[in-house]
């Protein structure tokens, strides 16, 4: 037990004999490992997916991340506690107590999603370096890697001083705090902005946070207001193609709010800082400060933000009858897809193989005259379903905050949010390589871990592009989402494990409100993840890679508990 516990132990037992107001002060003073949650559940993954919800379901699906952060707080309170409570390393504990085949794949799944999501994260930076903090930089694989070369190495100098106790270590807890302050100031300061000049209506943003689980089935009340004008052969188009993108979205904003990757974080965060029993309360209210409260705030706020750019909207070029005028608007690019789709649905695949032989500027201007036959309520439909960038949305509130408030604006919020998912995962990577290696407090073994994460993230505009980045994005969520049910319900069963835990095994109604709250967590993570996988299923060339997988896991998982039961009749 380093120096720094004995301190922070002693100043818990004084603020618990001085009352809850000193309390509250010394979880505020001691407070980081619920930061370090929070920097990451703040990445390019809660943005992108906060932004396209805003577009698809207006302020109607807020109380998406609501119930999805409350679920992950719960799971995370619950395996802090045994660790707390024990002592014991998760990895070691699930193995031992569990089943060693989710031991095992827990950890290599949490090293796997590391090195897949932080190319998305260097890309983020960059994107918001060059769209939104400059005036653009040459767009060449030199700039890029000079780029990524400096937010490498920033970002591995910081996590190597979090490695080191004394004034190094806060140095790295205020750095995450100001970090993850930054970002909300910015994007809270967007919706004050929209909120003072009458742009929102607070009336329907409140109604968003009552849980609506039709949503999985429903568009949205202004999206289902805009098919209604469209007849009847054309409705049902339009209407399962953004079912279906809505669909992926809500799975994409559950699985971002508490990762696979997330739940190996807090424990080992938590030992490193050498927590125990008394640090209980403490970690429960560092989870909701810390991470709870900043990740509800942000993702609002961006949602709020994007529902009030882009929900059911287009610009006035793109709403032209004339196809020049459209191919002048900024939507015009980016929803030639969509209108090839829909090409495709109403002419036919001949015609549409036919547009595709077209030189780029004459199929541009066909579907710009597709797009001009169609009519106005399709063609604001048809950006709905396009996944806006950060750029776009800062360019969509120039009127309100002038050019450059609003790129330096949405271009600070991007960075901070990628920068400090960069940090995280290396740091994450770290603790599973010592986990690994057994080297649980060596620096060295921590520090290749965060390396390798670094490496593979400063060669994200190698690898993260076309094809390769499409299967990589299909790798990284296939493994999550088998994984973190198995990880919940790994948690659970080490909750109500009494060789484990023993005297401080919870009991009576104490335990069955922990058991009622887990089981809900379960059961969210378990649909989820078939909602995720069936989604993979379906796509072209994805199905047996998935189902291969599953059932290999499942397998093994089952050959697992088998020999865990052989090995000892103790009761658990």
């Amino acid at each position: 037990m380093t120096d720094k516990t004995f301190t922070d132990r002693a100043i818990l037992t004084a603020a618990h004999e001085r009352g809850p107001v000193a309390t509250l002060g010394a979880f505020f003073r001691l407070s980081g490992p619920g930061w370090l949650q929070s920097a990451i559940t703040l990445g390019g993954g809660s943005l992108g997916g906060a932004l396209y919800l805003g577009m698809l379901g207006g302020t109607s699906m807020l109380w998406l991340q609501l119930v999805a952060i409350v679920i992950g707080v719960i799971m995370l309170s619950a395996i802090s506690y045994v660790t707390l409570s024990t002592g014991k390393r998760p990895y070691a504990a699930i193995n031992e107590y569990v089943n060693p085949v989710l031991g095992v794949g827990w950890i290599t799944a949490t090293i796997l999603a590391n090195m897949i999501w932080i190319m998305p994260q260097f890309s983020l930076c960059y994107d918001a370096l060059d769209t939104n903090l400059t005036n653009g930089f040459a767009d060449t694989g030199q700039m890029k890697m000079i780029v990524s070369g400096v937010l490498a190495v920033a970002a591995l100098i910081i996590v190597l001083l979090s490695f080191n106790p004394g004034w190094m270590s806060r140095l790295f807890d205020v750095i995450l705090k100001l970090i993850v302050a930054m970002i909300v100031i910015c994007f809270v300061a967007v919706v004050y902005r929209l909120g003072t000049n009458g742009e929102l209506n607070w009336n329907e943003i409140f109604m968003g946070f009552i849980p609506n689980f039709g949503h999985w089935n429903s568009t949205a009340p202004a999206v289902q207001d805009v098919l209604s004008s469209i007849p009847v052969e054309k409705r049902e188009y339009w209407g399962d193609l953004i079912i279906g993108e809505q669909r992926t979205s809500m799975i994409g904003v559950t699985a971002t709010a508490v990762g696979l990757n997330m739940t190996f974080l807090l424990p080992y965060s938590m030992l490193a800082r050498g927590w125990d029993k008394p640090f209980r309360g403490l970690a429960r209210f560092d989870l909701i400060t810390g991470m709870a409260i900043p990740y509800l705030i942000v993702t609002t706020c961006i949602v709020i933000a994007s529902a009030n750019a882009f929900h059911v909207k287009a610009d006035a070029e793109f709403l032209s009858t004339d196809p020049a005028v459209i191919q002048t608007s900024k939507l015009f690019t980016s929803t030639m897809g969509v209108l090839e789709g829909h090409y495709a649905e109403v002419i036919g695949d001949e015609a549409l193989a036919e547009l595709n032989r077209l030189e780029p500027d004459e199929k541009k201007q066909k579907l710009a005259e597709y797009a001009a036959s169609l009519s106005e309520s399709e063609r604001r439909l048809a950006p709905t379903v396009v996944k806006p960038t950060a750029g776009q949305l800062a360019a969509s509130l120039v009127p309100l905050l002038g050019e450059k408030n609003a790129n330096l604006v949405f271009g600070l919020g991007a960075l901070g949010m990628g920068f400090s998912t960069i940090i995280i995962l290396m740091l994450i990577n770290g603790y599973a390589f010592a986990e690994i290696f057994g080297q649980h407090e060596s620096t060295w073994a921590r520090a290749i871990g965060a390396l390798a994460a670094c490496a593979v993230g400063f060669c994200w505009f190698i690898f993260w592009q076309g094809e390769s980045k499409t299967w990589l994005i299909i790798v990284a969520s296939t493994f999550a989402a088998i994984l973190l049910p198995i990880a919940y319900v790994s948690f659970l069963a080490l909750m109500n494990s009494r060789r484990l835990l023993g005297e401080e095994k919870p009991q009576g109604a104490r335990m069955a409100i922990w058991n009622l709250l887990m089981a809900i967590g379960v059961i969210g993570a378990l649909i989820q993840a078939y909602a995720g996988t069936a989604i993979q299923i379906g796509k072209p060339g994805t199905g047996s890679f998935v189902i291969g997988s599953v059932a290999t896991f499942l397998l093994l998982a089952i050959i697992g508990f088998s020999a865990r039961i052989r090995k000892s009749d103790e009761p658990t």
